[in-house]
This record gives C-alpha cells, structure tokens and sequence, in this order.
C-alpha cells in the first residue's frame, strides 16, 4: 500500500499546581496555543533586548483535563489505526518531575487515574473481542535504556525466547528491532496488566529534590498485533505495533542537587536527549542527507517511530510554576520541532506463503478444468494440456524437418506447449547451421590479424589490400582475393588452409558467424578477410572456385614467398622492411626534413651564443655606469669635505663637467648598439626554433 505522508501531532499537558503563573503563562481560546511573558530584569540595567514573549501553537493543550481526556485526545485514535495495521508511537517528553509517567502509566490508587498504557491494552483487548475476525494474537515487550545500555524489564518472567542473547539494537528491511529482548504472548487484559506492572517494579527510580520518584531510565512498551483474516482460501496477516514510550526528564543540576550515583544518571539522561533534540532538528530539514540515528540507543530504537512507518504522537508534559518557566519553554520548543517532522505510515500488510501456494493450485485445478469444458464445446475432446511426452517432443521434430524440406506445408499445433516446442526445433536448427558455416568458411578463408604490419605490409605489396587495409575489388565486383594464395597470419606464408577443427591461437583472430552474414560476409574492424570464393554462389560455382584454388595451390611458390620465415617478424624488422620498401619515400621524406631540422638547430644555436655575448656585454656596460656614477658621488663628497683653493675649484668643476658630458654619451653609444644587435638576433632565434617546436608537438600528439 502506498505511504502518505503526515505529520507528527503534538500535545502539551500542563501538571496542576496551586502556584500556577497566570500572568506569566496565557492558553488560547481554541486550546490549540499557549503564550509566555516574562519581564524584564531591572537588574540587567535598561538596554536589555533578551525576548521576553513566546507563543507556541501545537495541536492541543491539555491544563486540567482528566486521564480519560487525555487518551480519548491524544491516543484513542492512534490505538485505532493500529488495530487495521498501521504502526504507532506515543512519547512523553518533559522535565523532571512534569507528569510524565504519570500520563503514561497513572496511578494504582484509583481505577480513573489509569494512564495511557492500560488504556491502551483495554482498548485492544476489547476490539479484539468485538471483531468477527477470531485470529487475532497480541505480544508484550518492555524495554529500558539505563544509562546508555539496554535492559529487559521482563527477563524475569520466563518466554519461549532465550533471555541468554546480549541485547542490541539491530536494523532490518521491515524496520528497527531489539535483539535478545523477550516478547511474551497474552490472551487476557489481565494478563497484559501483569506484564506491565511487572516492568514497573523492575524500573530504576531515584530521589532527589524535585521529584521522590523520579524514572533514572527511558522505557518503551510496546503491544505487537496480529491479525489474520481469511476471505476464501487467501490469508491475509496484518501486522502493526505501538510503542508506548515514558523518557527521562531532564535535569538541571542547580536545581536538583544531584550527588554521587544520581548525579551520574542525570549525565546520560540529558546526553540521550541532547541526542533525540539533534535528530529533530535534522529530520526537520527537508535538505538533509544523513540523519545520525546510531549516536544514542535511544535515538537508533526510535528511529522508525521518527520519521519512518509510524503514526507519531508527542506529549510534552510542562510545569505551571514561575520557577520553572526556563525547562517549559524549552520543551514547548522541542515539541514545536517535532510538529514538523513528517511520518510515512502504510498498512503492514503480508499474504502467508503457504496459504498463497494453496491458492493458485486450487486457481490452477479450476482454470484446468474450465479449459477443458471448452475443448469440449468445440469438439476438442483430445487435447492435453500436460507436459509434453518424449514421444510427442520426437514428432514435433521430425515435423519441423518435413516442414524445412517442403515435404509438408503445416505443423500440427493443438496448444501452447507444441508452439512452444517447435520454436524450441527452429532454435536448434539455426543454431547447427550457424556452426556448420563457421566451420565451412574456416576451412575456405584465412583470416589475418591487422595488428601483423609485417602480414598486411605483404598483402599491400601483393596488391590483394590497399594502403586503407581494404580488400581491393576488381571490375565484376568479386574480391581479388579469389586468385590469391590466402594468407594466415600465424603461419607467415604457408600455403596450408585452417582446418575446420582448429581453434585460433591468437586474440582477435576469427569469430563466429551468424546465418545473417551469409548474404554479405564482411572484414571486422580487428581482421582481414582474404575470400577464396564467394558466398553468393550457388553449390556448382562454389566447387569450380574450390578446384580453381586447389589448382593454385599445387603450383610452386614464388621464391619470394619461400623465403619468408614461418612467424611474422619482429617490430623492429618489420619496421626496417617497411622503410625499404612501402615507405621508402616516406623515409626519404622523412630525411630530408631530419637534415634540414638539424642544420637549423646548429644555426639556432649559434644565434643563441651571438644572444648571450651582447646580453652579456650589455650587462658589463650597465656596471661600469653605475661604478661610475659611484665615483663621482665619492669625489663630490670629498670636495664637500676640504677646501679646495679658488683656481684648482673652477679647474676641476671644468673637467667634471666633461666628463660628465662624454660619459653618459659614450655609455648610451654602447648600450643603443648592443640593443640593435640583440633584437634581430632574438627574432632570428625565435624564427628558427619554430619549425622543431610544431614538428615537437606533433610527435607528442601523434604519440599520445
């Protein structure tokens, strides 16, 4: 059955205290939204921009209500769909001390005060009692998770399962399951309530300032339903589970005064729900690809419950006082991130093997039946519609071989199975056939590998393939392979054709033929065909092409082919032989353009020298000007520092000023010149070394 998608519903119940906060804590008209208004703290000073009001909307509001209230809202219905087959979960989530075993279990004082649990097992038992349908098996398992491991809170009452299995959480196609946990069969409500109350005393509680009684463990008490219902010869099993979970609430330490081994509970307690808050908020965001169920075993349990084939409840039980408006509205935002969480319940539904088989053999028995009455309408009395006997399968045969030499112009076909045996004779035949050819054309063709140059360098010399490694046809269309000794390319140039039993020892060197390619038998891309006939013709041409071809075979071989060595030559030789002959002007080609590449790379060279002697040269010209100019700095200084008679002064600002006149002059002489030399040389250089890059490059991609 397809899933529809819902959501998770939210419920808040508020714990009835004398010292409620009404001015702090407001509910909306419909019962459906609760508002929280704190204010401010005049001793933060008067810039405080701390929120001071909150609204939540959620799918109910419980303050005041009554136990019965509170299922009828919250789990009534839920129950209901599980009884037709779909999954459901309610949780409890709060603080310490908020209410929430008490939503789940009740008290035992009066029979009013039953919580959600009982509720549910009467509300179970009393369908299954009502319902016309007498195949109904309920289960009862009871699981706690105390600090991080997994407990069975009914090992103690015996079970047919065995209680010596460690306990782990394991995941499955149908979903999550706890291995090693007991699962005990009840018949009876009473029964059911026995298993629960036997849980409960096997809880860890713990004292502390909040709460006398408060649950140090997460527990999960789940009712198994089974249905069968059986509609004519189909059986059909329904199968559907409610967990009925009670958590821990959360602590604060400032508050509770937790010491020693309490102290220690509380640390695993407000881990595992840190952990089922960061699941929440994943499976709130529609982009997210990894939800990280495996971090707690609470959340890994709870993984089908949350967002999986589950119809999902939450209660988030709060309390009503000012002390404790901080925990309240941390789980009204925690139940408000569960609202948008989506779930996607379907009837759990399977049909029993057994009964299924059942019923296609009665289906078969009938359809047999009704066949054979219409044979019998129509005069078909003697038509079987069994398997088919040797006897029958041999005349199917040798009818099909009638019907393929014409001896008969039909088959005789009464039903399903003879159309299926004679397609089956066809099959064969064509199948014999196409192993018949192949073994004909073996022993007429030789095939050659295109990857043996020295084999294909032969067959270009002989004239019989074109330089492209296709046949080359003459003017009546038939291949020129017909007067040309066929070449192998394992055995070099015997003249020996391949008999019709030898298997090809070489990759890529022949490959079956089907009945299709008869009418045109082609190279494939890794052969070459030499034909020594052609297929076309009828049976008296081909026996003339095969006398013409024993003739050419008897007649002596050319010296040239006498000389070939009996295997292909190796690459190198083969190489050298292609030089030779083939491609002697490539090689010739290939020469010159060797010789002319070389002469440029010496000129390129010596250019490359010329290059260096004026960058050099420039270089030392560049130093002498600045030791030169590092002179005259030095001699100014001097003069700046002694008193230097009148005459001598003028005399050597005179000489100063022309040296300073030639100097640069001739410097500017010597640098303009050097640069003159080096850019045509540099252009040069660059012109000659063109022609080795291209010819460089084109080698690499030719390579490549």
């Amino acid at each position: 059955m397809d899933a529809v998608e819902k959501r998770v519903h939210t419920f808040v119940r508020v714990k009835p205290t004398a010292d409620f906060a009404q001015d702090m804590i407001k509910f909306g008209p419909d019962n459906k939204s609760i508002d929280i208004y704190i204010k401010k703290d005049a001793k933060k000073g008067v810039v405080n921009n701390r929120q001071t009001d909150w609204s939540f909307r959620l799918d109910g509001v419980l303050h005041n209500t009554s136990q019965e209230r509170a299922y009828e809202t919250v789990a009534k219905k839920l129950v209901s769909d599980a009884l037709i087959g779909y999954n459901g979960t309610i949780m409890c989530y709060g603080q310490t001390g908020a209410g929430k075993t008490y939503t789940m279990t009740g008290a035992t004082a009066e029979y009013k005060h039953r919580g959600i649990i009982p509720r549910a097992i009467q509300q179970v038992f009393k369908a299954t009692a009502d319902s016309v349908d007498p195949f109904v098996t309920v289960r009862i398992s009871y699981l706690e998770i105390y600090n991080e491991t997994l407990s069975d809170l009914l090992s103690t009452v015996p079970s047919n399962g065995s209680s010596d299995v460690q306990m782990a959480v394991v995941d499955c196609p149908q979903g999550v399951y706890v291995k090693g946990l007991s699962i005990h069969s009840v018949s009876h409500e009473e029964d059911a309530l026995n298993l629960l109350f036997e849980g409960e005393t096997n809880r860890v509680i713990a004292e502390h300032t909040l709460n006398k009684n408060s649950s140090r463990s997460h527990c999960i008490f789940t009712i198994y339903i089974e249905s069968r219902f059986r509609v004519f010869s189909d059986v059909k099993c329904v199968r559907s589970k409610i967990n009925l979970i009670d958590l821990a609430g959360s602590e604060r330490l400032s508050k509770t005064g937790s010491e020693g081994q309490v102290l220690k509970e509380a640390t695993y307690i407000n881990k595992s729900l840190s952990f089922l808050e960061q699941i929440v908020i994943a499976l709130a965001e529609p982009k997210r690809d990894h939800v990280p169920f495996r971090r707690s075993k609470l959340t890994h349990v709870l993984k089908d419950s949350l967002g999986g084939n589950c119809n999902t409840v939450l209660v988030a039980n709060i309390c009503g006082e000012a002390v404790h408006v901080e925990e309240t509205l941390s789980s009204l935002r925690f139940a408000t991130r569960m609202k948008w969480i989506t779930t996607e319940p379907v009837i759990n539904e399977t049909y029993d093997r057994e009964g299924t088989v059942k019923a296609l053999e009665k289906e078969i028995i009938l359809l047999k039946q009704e066949l054979a009455m219409h044979d019998s309408l129509v005069n078909r009395s003697l038509v079987t519609y069994d398997p088919l006997t040797d006897s029958q399968t041999a005349e199917i045969k040798s009818q099909v071989h009638k019907y393929l030499k014409g001896a008969i112009d039909e088959i005789d076909i009464v039903n399903i199975r003879q159309i299926q045996e004679v397609f089956k004779q066809f099959k064969l035949i064509v199948s014999q056939q196409e192993h018949e050819v192949e073994a004909r054309l073996r022993s007429q063709y030789a095939l050659i590998d295109k990857n043996d140059f020295a084999a294909v360098a032969a067959l270009q010399k002989a004239g019989v393939l074109d330089v492209d490694g296709h046949l080359v046809q003459e003017e009546d269309g038939r291949d020129f392979g017909t007067r040309t000794t066929p070449f192998s390319s394992r055995r070099g140039g015997k003249k020996k054709s391949r008999k019709s039993n030898e298997q090809p020892k070489k990759e890529g060197i022949g490959s079956p033929l089907s009945g299709k390619d008869l009418d045109g038998f082609l190279p494939s891309k890794s052969q070459v065909i030499i034909s020594t006939k052609d297929l076309d013709v009828k049976e008296g041409a081909r026996n003339q092409d095969t006398a013409n071809i024993d003739a050419e075979l008897s007649k002596p071989a050319p010296v040239e082919d006498s000389q070939r060595p009996s295997s292909p030559p190796s690459k190198p030789v083969a190489f050298e032989q292609f030089k030779e002959e083939c491609g002697s002007e490539i090689s010739r080609i290939f020469k010159e353009n060797k010789s002319i590449l070389l002469a440029r790379k010496k000129r390129s060279s010596a250019v490359a020298q010329r290059i260096n002697f004026i960058k050099r040269e420039m270089e030392g010209i560049k130093q002498a000007l600045e030791a030169q100019k590092q002179e005259r700095w030095q001699q100014a200084h001097v003069h700046q520092n002694h008193v230097i008679p009148r005459a001598n002064a003028q005399e050597t600002r005179a000489h100063h000023g022309r040296w300073e006149e030639q100097t640069p002059l001739i410097s500017a002489c010597h640098v303009a010149d050097s640069g003159s030399a080096w850019n045509p040389a540099f252009n040069k250089q660059r012109h000659l070394k063109m022609p080795r890059i291209h010819v460089h490059n084109r080698f690499i991609k030719n390579k490549q």
